[in-house]
């Protein structure tokens, strides 16, 4: 299979579903929590993989809205987890030119999680080798709606703003102009998807990004993702047809 006429073999943004912890976990004996210790690992190995390849787009599905109901101890431990992460990687992310951000409502976490995210990602902000973006208490029907209300609230907002005005507005509302009250504004929709552990699901993540994306599945848990396994992926993304649609 070929590829689509100009378009480029190495990903411009590359999205992840990172599956498998907690069975990677169960299959050692060990509590679910030694899976996501162990898969933070992986988290950094494909950061590096991400800047050695010359992709300039890294999201990673952290921390969905319907984590929140795993056991208690479960999610304080990916909070304290996600502190830490924040805490040790940021010299290496602020070295490494890497610009921080995230996607999903940060109210939930606590207050100290929240002022890490927000230094690092001032002192991030004109970083350009990689961006790299954590889905955090994300969930995207609840980003779709939000940015539903966004737009609705910059209508009302005008100068002499009237109700009626937001039926006209919403008559001339096109997909870019929408895409711009996302998360995810000013980020290039996912060119590829990745999901490990074997599941084919997209588990409420990036719907409206991923609708032209190329999804690449693996049977490898989260922690056990290799740097081999993402070269595999992005070998098999190379020799993928993108149509968008039109007939080649």
């Amino acid at each position: 299979m070929g590829r689509t006429p100009g378009s480029p073999a190495v990903p411009v943004h590359v999205a992840f579903i990172m599956d498998g912890n907690g069975r990677w976990a169960r299959q050692r004996g060990q509590a679910r929590v030694m899976g996501h210790q162990k898969g933070a690992e992986t988290v950094k190995m494909v950061k590096t993989a991400c800047l050695d390849l010359k992709i300039p787009y890294l999201t990673l599905y952290a921390f969905s809205q319907e984590n929140w109901k795993r056991p208690k101890n479960e999610v304080d431990f990916l909070m304290e987890l996600l502190d830490k992460y924040l805490e040790s990687e940021a010299p290496n992310v602020v070295r490494d030119g890497i610009r921080f951000r995230t996607i999903g409502d940060l109210t939930a976490l606590s207050p100290g999680i929240q002022d890490k995210i927000a230094r690092l990602k001032a002192l991030t902000a004109s970083n350009t080798r990689l961006t790299l973006t954590l889905a955090l208490n994300y969930g995207s029907r609840q980003e779709i709606l939000t940015a539903v209300r966004r737009f609705v609230d910059s209508v009302l907002s005008r100068p002499g703003a009237a109700p009626n005005d937001v039926r006209r507005a919403a008559a001339e509302l096109d997909e870019k102009t929408f895409t711009s009250f996302l998360d995810t504004a000013g980020t290039p929709d996912p060119d590829l998807l990745i999901r490990t552990s074997g599941e084919m699901r997209l588990s409420n993540f990036l719907l409206w990004q991923c609708s032209y994306s190329e999804i690449y599945v693996s049977d490898k848990l989260w922690p056990d993702f290799s740097r081999g396994d993402l070269e595999a992926a992005l070998a098999d993304f190379a020799e993928r047809e993108r149509r968008f649609g039109a007939v080649l």
